[in-house]
């Protein structure tokens, strides 16, 4: 060996360090061989730029240049984290979101305060929630059009197309959170068969601050409504929309009625909450402070000529299909007048009010006819409120043997003769 290396004129140098030095030049032209430079400087001075390969970047660049490309893809189809992502199309700034998005349920804890967005519209459908947080959700593209065009403030919006938000007043957008769903989830949230792909959460509105069309007030007439122990949805909003098509001033309605902005009440009335005042929830002692002061209290009898000659004969309150058979008392008071009630002795607590028809002159003052619930009926205040005002019992007469009208019927059929009666007044003042 000391031979052939004396051969090749090597012998002068010590093996041990020729063998490393090569050892590190290879290593340098391995790692040269890796690089990929953006720019290669000739000898003769000519720059050329290379495009740079994502595969031969060093590990750190090419991970960062596969995130970008990941997220412009989730952008476009929607990735398989499912993330929020921002959107700006004709002059709309909104989210969209994908099934099981985190950040749409943190958005709509913000707005809900709820903790999964599988159960928002449960609980905001719920009653308790609605006092308590002061928000509503509407439903349906017209429904929260009238809402905004009477001043209701949104808070956020649900859609499954951008072309139903086009729809609405573009100035009315400004500051509300704009979210784009799949139609799958909007028909998870709403009760109905075919929804229309908008839902919006709205503040409570407060009919002090409520712009109401010029037409409604242009024909509002000096007669209000007060619903009294009304608890199906249907029939409340229904009555609303007879209490919009008359003319009414206001609805009062007591503790006890189902609530006005239920979402199958929203549905019933057909924008009529945005179109006549109503007022939620109020005691019985608080009624009179929103009627004129010279305001007569009618109570609606709709149980029919002969009912009322019974109850006339006997003097018994369950003879009345248009009173509770109780009154409402404090559980010692109960006791002891509970004997006088089942044995049918004259109840003398039964405030006496005045019967006549329901086409009768009863509009000469401001009026407020009470609506009493099917089921219970009305309540001893609303006699007794009528029997203070100077007003009486409005008796819509039927067929014998035929039950009692519906509630919403007969408060149509009290609100419209109310109407006519102050149409003619003021026809044949004209006239004169």
């Amino acid at each position: 060996m000391a031979a052939l290396v004396k051969r090749v004129g090597w012998a002068t140098r010590p093996l041990l360090p020729v063998v490393l030095a090569w050892d590190l030049d290879a290593r340098r032209w391995v790692r040269a061989l890796r690089r990929s430079p953006v720019k290669v400087l000739f000898p003769s001075g000519e720059v050329v730029e290379r495009k740079v390969d994502p595969r031969k970047q060093p590990r750190k660049a090419a991970a960062e240049a596969s995130h970008r490309e990941q997220r412009q893809k989730q952008q476009i189809q929607g990735p398989a984290s499912q993330t929020l992502s921002t959107w700006e199309e004709s002059g709309l700034r909104y989210d969209k979101a994908f099934p099981g998005d985190k950040r749409l349920r943190m958005l709509v804890i913000t707005h809900l305060f709820v903790c999964t967005h599988s159960s928002v519209m449960t609980i905001v459908k719920s009653r308790p929630f609605r006092e308590k947080q002061g928000k509503i959700l509407l439903e349906g593209r017209r429904l929260i059009a009238d809402a905004l065009k009477a001043g209701a403030v949104p808070k956020v919006f649900f859609f499954s197309r951008l072309e139903y938000i086009k729809e609405l007043p573009i100035e009315k957008l400004k500051g509300v959170s704009l979210v784009k769903v799949k139609f799958e989830d909007i028909k998870d949230w709403s009760d109905l068969v075919t929804p229309q792909g908008l839902m919006g959460i709205f503040a409570k509105p407060d009919h002090v601050k409520m712009t109401y069309p010029e037409t409604q007030l242009r024909h509002t007439l000096p007669l209000s409504l007060i619903c009294d122990n009304l608890r199906d949805p249907g029939n409340l909003g229904t009555i609303l929309r007879s209490a919009a098509g008359a003319g009414c001033s206001k609805v009062l309605l007591t503790k006890g009625c189902v609530d006005a902005w239920e979402p199958k009440v929203l549905r019933a009335g057909m924008g009529a909450h945005f179109q006549v005042p109503i007022i939620n929830n109020l005691d019985w002692e608080a009624v009179p402070d929103h009627l004129p002061a010279d305001a007569r209290v009618y109570v609606a009898d709709n149980c029919g000529l002969h009912m009322q000659a019974q109850a006339q004969e006997s003097n018994k309150a369950s003879d009345y299909g248009w009173v509770r058979d109780q009154r409402p008392l404090k559980f010692h008071e109960y006791e002891e007048e509970e004997d006088d009630l089942e044995s049918g002795e004259s109840q003398d607590w039964l405030p006496k009010l005045e019967a006549q028809s329901y086409d009768s002159d009863w509009t000469e003052a401001p009026a407020a006819v009470v609506i009493g619930g099917e089921t219970h009926g009305v309540s001893l205040e609303s006699l007794q409120l009528a029997e203070s005002t100077g007003g009486g019992r409005l008796l819509i007469p039927v067929v014998p043997g035929v039950d009692s009208l519906n509630s919403a019927m007969a408060a149509s059929i009290l609100l419209f003769e109310g109407k006519r009666q102050l149409r003619e007044r003021v026809e044949h003042r004209d006239r004169r």
